[in-house]
């Protein structure tokens, strides 16, 4: 079988190794009550026999396509003996993300357990994104709470030899040359139409804030809330204000952006990245999603919401009648250097419309809401940072990217919400006091975390 990672998946890995920081997905979940752990136990090792029971195995060769093998020792469940505070169920969430996760040695995800003061019972799930997106998650958690394992065929780690790894790697090397000639002639194109790209974003770049002259180096937690609100209060709003959830979705972000004090350029609305579900039943790649940058304007949305509708249905048929212009490229993958990585990295940073991102992941169904087999209270998914430090965050400024899942058999829609601003927004009462404003104006109510 041909185990080699998508080239997409591969650039990804690579890009956010070569700065040294990680991706990581979490799922977490609160129950009322105490969870059944016999059952937790099961669905743990259920999610070791599918999409997530896997990692990455790099080449011996500097330009080879690297390959997923088996994943031999999913990490154990991590049961806390220690009851935290009810106050601090956001901390204890935060720092779950931050759990050594490692897409190549392992442990590619962990489920961790604790209980609360008020009787309740937190659920974290964290795994690489590198391993498997939002939406592949949601696919896994599914299918490992119903009992349905996916045979991948994945080999174990090292069970090539050095010199069959060598041999094999190096063939197919030359027979994928032709793609890469065609991605180093249209490379080279598309350097010479982004000169001027570069020249705008090494300026942005040079008014961001300076690396801070002390605590360079501490490791950070951007801030982050999660937010519960009634599924049918959000649809009921949606429909009033004359559009979409999806609608709703990129109009609170856009609100929550303004609210921020962000910048976008030029640009005198808020420019967004909103995410598309690609996945398919066979499936195997890691990241399934493209992207889709459209413009909102945020002062009217909070009482009309047709005119964010229409600019997103415009940009998703623009975006389909575009070629994707990466896909050319992706085949200079395994011959980017660390150098080049971090170069890139970079460009993407100081893209000069710095776009908030919303992604939505849709209705979770009915089984992921069950890690113990029991109906839980709440749920979300969203993406963390780790070896995230002080100093490259101050380079990169301000962020901000808003997750939003739904559960119709909880009612109950989840917004998790991650964002910095220099000088204003580096705290979670910060962030929470801006979402409860923006809340506010659009007539919702919500709990939050």
């Amino acid at each position: 079988m041909d185990n080699r990672l998508d080239l997409m998946d591969q650039a990804f890995y690579a890009g956010h190794r070569a700065v040294g920081q990680k991706e990581v997905m979490q799922v977490g979940w609160l129950y009322n009550n105490a969870v059944d752990l016999e059952q937790l136990e099961k669905f743990r090792v259920e999610l070791g026999k599918g999409m997530m029971g896997r990692l990455i195995e790099r080449s011996p060769l500097p330009f080879g396509r690297w390959r997923w093998v088996a994943d031999p020792a999913p990490a154990k469940l991590d049961v806390a003996t220690d009851i935290r505070p009810r106050a601090e169920l956001g901390d204890w969430f935060d720092e779950c993300t931050q759990l050594p996760i490692d897409p190549e040695s392992g442990p590619g995800w962990r489920i961790s357990v604790v209980p609360l003061s008020d009787g309740s019972t937190a659920i974290s799930l964290v795994l690489s994104h590198y391993v498997i997106d939002g939406i592949g998650a949601a696919v896994a958690v599914t299918e490992a709470l119903w009992g349905v394992s996916r045979d991948l065929g994945y080999p174990p780690p090292r069970v090539r030899s050095g010199l069959h790894a060598l041999l094999q790697d190096a063939r197919e090397t030359v027979r994928d040359m032709p793609a890469t000639a065609q991605a180093l002639r249209a490379a080279v194109k598309e350097a010479r139409r982004r000169q001027q790209d570069v020249v705008h974003s090494q300026a942005q770049a040079s008014l961001t804030t300076a690396t801070p002259s002390s605590g360079a180096s501490e490791l950070v937690i951007v801030p982050n809330i999660w937010i519960r609100l009634r599924l049918d209060e959000w649809t009921a709003r949606a429909e009033a204000l004359g559009g979409t959830t999806s609608a709703l979705a990129a109009a609170f972000t856009a609100r929550l952006d303004r609210h921020m004090g962000r910048l976008h350029g030029d640009a005198d609305d808020v420019r967004l990245l909103l995410t598309v579900n690609t996945r398919t039943m066979d499936d195997a790649r890691a990241v399934a999603v493209s992207f889709v940058r459209v413009g909102i304007d945020p002062t009217g949305v909070t009482t009309d919401l047709s005119g964010a509708r229409a600019a997103i249905k415009d940009a998703l048929k623009d975006a389909k009648d575009t070629p994707d212009e990466s896909a050319e490229l992706v085949a200079l993958t395994p011959f980017t250097p660390k150098r080049a990585w971090r170069h890139l990295m970079d460009y993407a940073v100081s893209d000069p419309e710095q776009p908030a991102v919303c992604s939505s992941l849709g209705d979770t169904g009915p089984a992921a809401s069950r890690p113990d087999a029991s109906l839980s209270d709440g749920m979300f998914a969203r993406g963390a940072g780790q070896n995230v430090t002080r100093g490259w965050l101050e380079r990169a400024g301000s962020q901000l990217h808003v997750f939003v899942g739904t559960s119709a058999e909880m009612n109950q829609v989840g917004v998790c919400v991650r964002a910095y601003q220099p000088g204003s927004v580096t705290t979670r009462p910060a962030l929470r006091a801006l979402a409860e404003r923006a809340l506010i104006e659009f007539g919702l109510t919500g709990e939050i975390d």
